[in-house]
């Protein structure tokens, strides 16, 4: 089967169950799963969870789990990024890779326990990045913000079908109290995308294009220590870059 929608199904049933053990579900637990595909994780969450809310936008996939799922599981077909979610405490999916980025935005959004989330092995991987290294970026510093985030396990392509053309990972994401303070939360993630879209220029030459983006006087940058201004931001930990975006935006 070819995936309309960016999906690869899992079939590994070795690596399904391994999943389920991750989630550590009971009874209370309502279970948030992105992207239901042919329901082979479907079955095994609503053996081990009290309900399970299932989206899938393939109106033919998601017409096949509700014949198929069991009396606890609801089926919502549409797109996870624009549906209204109903209640849930944790969320367990094999994602479709294509919206990786904006579905983990997204449920940072919502109150739960913790995520277990396949993902590309590289997306993953910019998850989990350090400063000073090529996988660090706007995605590593928000993720963090929002999350302590944990490689569970590598999986390769064929546990998928169709095969990807990568491997993949499962992460464990657990919402947590932010690790440093942010006045204006909004201004500092345009800040990251300002600065990390330009990753390779010194500090003071992204910010000073990007200054009318983010809404601030170039004057705004002239008290900020030349130094810091001729680093680049991977060189800087997500702490020291919320500083930054702090002096900068201060005055605007």
């Amino acid at each position: 089967m070819k995936p309309r929608y960016g999906q690869h199904i899992l079939i590994d049933q070795y690596v399904l169950d391994r999943i389920i053990r991750y989630a550590r579900l009971t009874d209370a637990d309502t279970v948030l799963e992105i992207g239901g595909g042919t329901g082979n994780l479907t079955r095994k969450l609503s053996q081990a969870a009290g309900n399970v809310v299932t989206v899938e936008i393939d109106p033919y996939l998601a017409e096949g789990l509700n014949k198929t799922s069991a009396t606890n599981v609801t089926v919502i077909q549409g797109d996870a990024l624009k549906v209204h979610l109903p209640f849930f405490n944790k969320v367990v999916s094999n994602l479709p890779y294509m919206i990786s980025s904006p579905i983990t935005f997204a449920l940072f959004h919502y109150n739960f326990d913790y995520a277990v989330l396949m993902y590309q092995l590289e997306f993953a991987r910019r998850l989990l990045a350090t400063p000073k290294t090529r996988n660090y970026g706007r995605l590593t510093v928000t993720a963090q913000y929002h999350a302590s985030i944990e490689m569970l396990e590598t999986v390769p392509p064929d546990a998928f079908k169709p095969n990807p053309k990568v491997n993949s990972a499962i992460v464990k994401l657990t919402p947590q109290d932010p690790p440093y303070k942010i006045n204006d939360l909004d201004f500092f993630k345009e800040f990251l995308k300002a600065v990390f879209s330009q990753r390779r220029k010194k500090l003071k030459n992204s910010i000073q294009a990007a200054a009318p983006r983010l809404g601030i006087p170039l004057s705004n940058i002239s008290c900020i220590d030349p130094g810091l201004l001729d680093m680049r931001p991977e060189d800087l930990a997500p702490d020291e870059l919320a500083r930054l975006a702090e002096m900068i935006g201060s005055g605007k």
